[in-house]
């Protein structure tokens, strides 16, 4: 058996996932802006204390971000926020048109720190490490609070955008 790229690509689309917006505040202090990027490479690490995990292409310009700010919101998309996940995993979105092109409205947190308004969940996140990882960074943070509401989960599978089913409880 030989692995390549676009079998182990095939293969990890196997592995349901949500889908995040990962928001940065660019603001300098009297100027408020939103860098945004889509992720699934994001996980739950540790209940005590709180941690989280997402995974940035070091390529990308929330790379730098994420280093420069250690401070970051992770946004879990409700299944009509399809647009704005598209959006900000286009490699030519900027950091302006969010809102006129993908639907996609901010509110703060008294860290400044952007919260997508519709958003399934929030969580406010504080860099704690890093880890080099192949052509990624592994940003372990702590995760200092949280927002939750009611709906269904934006989910990718496969390459498409899917909706949850019907549960069957028993």
């Amino acid at each position: 058996m030989s692995l390549n790229p676009a079998d182990f690509r095939k293969a990890m689309g196997c592995f349901a996932t949500g889908v995040t917006i990962i928001t940065v505040d660019l603001g300098d202090g009297s100027h408020h802006g939103v860098h945004g990027m889509t992720a699934n490479a994001f996980a739950s690490v540790s209940l005590e204390p709180p941690l989280v995990l997402v995974c940035v292409d070091r390529q990308a310009s929330t790379h730098a971000h994420l280093h420069a700010k250690k401070r970051f919101g992770v946004n879990v998309l409700s299944e009509d926020q399809r647009a704005i996940s598209e959006y900000y995993a286009r490699a030519d979105r900027t950091d302006t048109d969010a809102e006129s092109v993908a639907g996609a409205r901010f509110d703060r947190t008294h860290h400044g720190t952007p919260v997508l308004r519709g958003a399934l969940a929030y969580l406010e996140c504080r860099l704690r490490s890093t880890e080099e990882a192949g052509d990624h960074t592994i940003f372990i943070a702590e995760v200092e609070d949280v927002l939750v509401r009611e709906g269904e989960p934006l989910v990718f599978h496969r390459g498409q955008y899917r909706k949850v089913g019907a549960g069957v409880d028993k």
